[in-house]
């Protein structure tokens, strides 16, 4: 299988060139959509041989996400793989989603950290189990961590989905828009890494954004 890291950035210079040499030792092509970064992160990246793309301003991971995935398809990879810039996510647990969807029809794969989550701030874990439990009954599908980053998904999904949000509900997005057209979901366990990096998500702001996504997707779903 033949797949490319994507990885959504924005000042993420002090972790991402690190990030992207686990990668490539790995032998897979890392490609950096940087969203408007006011640091040297476009810098290191290509430093540390990636493919970077940039957006002139910060747009939103959405924006940044659905860019890395038209570049996927361009380049005919049968997958993406994506990854957080801030270093929450482990280059060394990339092989277990490549060895269950190399014989597998799951069309996502998706990370659970829920299975040990001693070290999430209690804040991101409540909310993160009270969206899990909401959008796994509107999918019909187990995720017990909707909202986790690091995934893979096959280019049959990515070519079909239609994506259009510009920010942190795009993680929604792709699991209703996937569920919807009957394609299955897959979680793995990942391991859980927080060492005091602040969040770029903004809880009121994208709270409301993620209600707001939600209402429209009922509201079509029922129309």
């Amino acid at each position: 299988m033949r797949a490319c890291v994507v990885i959504p950035t924005y000042n993420e210079a002090k972790e991402i060139g690190g990030l992207i040499s686990k990668i490539k030792d790995q032998g897979l092509e890392v490609l950096v959509v940087d969203d408007g970064s006011t640091d040297k992160t476009a810098e290191i990246a290509r430093a540390a041989k990636a493919v970077v793309l940039t957006n002139n301003k910060n747009h939103g991971k959405g924006v940044a996400l659905i860019k890395g995935f038209d570049y996927a398809i361009k380049n005919d990879f049968d997958a993406v793989i994506t990854m957080d810039g801030d270093g929450q996510h482990l280059p060394e647990d990339i092989h277990y989603f490549l060895r269950l969807a190399q014989y597998s029809d799951t069309a996502i794969f998706i990370g659970n950290r829920m299975h040990q989550p001693k070290n999430m701030p209690f804040t991101r874990l409540a909310t993160n189990r009270i969206m899990s439990y909401f959008i796994s009954g509107l999918i019909r599908q187990k995720v017990p961590d909707s909202q986790c980053g690091f995934r893979l998904i096959k280019k049959e999904a990515l070519s079909v989905l239609g994506l259009s949000t510009s920010n942190y509900e795009i993680e929604t997005e792709i699991l209703i828009k996937a569920a919807r057209r009957g394609l299955k979901i897959e979680s793995v366990p990942i391991s859980t890494v927080y060492f005091g990096q602040k969040s770029q998500i903004n809880p009121f702001i994208d709270s409301l954004r993620f209600i707001r996504y939600i209402i429209r997707e009922l509201w079509i779903t029922r129309s």
